[in-house]
């Protein structure tokens, strides 16, 4: 069984739109092609007008803001405080180790049978 350490959704992040200016013409004046994504607990920012199209500047936006240094921080200040404060790395040694792994192999009738 699977347990999940770090869920994000799309209501964890604001994101906002806004004319981008530069170049682009008419466009840019026109439309909120600039986007920007903000991940309030971590202070993280992600923000895009590379293009003159919303969705990939969406797609640059969230890249940045996911890789930035203060999303890494946060990221790594939730690992410490998973289960009884150990860290992610030590807390999947713990469960790979060998008397948690189970491998099964086919026999010849097809049927799975431990190794």
């Amino acid at each position: 069984m699977r347990e999940r350490i770090l869920h994000l959704t799309k209501k964890d992040f604001i994101r906002q739109t806004f004319h981008a200016g530069g170049h682009g013409g008419q466009n840019v004046n026109k439309v909120e092609t600039g986007v920007r994504f903000i991940h309030e607990p971590s202070g993280a920012r992600g923000e895009a007008t590379d293009t003159r199209h919303q969705a990939q500047n969406e797609r640059i936006a969230f890249r940045r803001m996911a890789t930035s240094p203060k999303m890494h921080a946060w990221i790594m200040r939730q690992n410490a405080n998973f289960e009884d404060g150990l860290g992610l790395q030590r807390q999947l040694e713990a469960m790979m180790a060998d008397g948690n792994i189970l491998v099964e192999v086919k026999d010849e009738n097809g049927r799975w049978v431990p190794e």
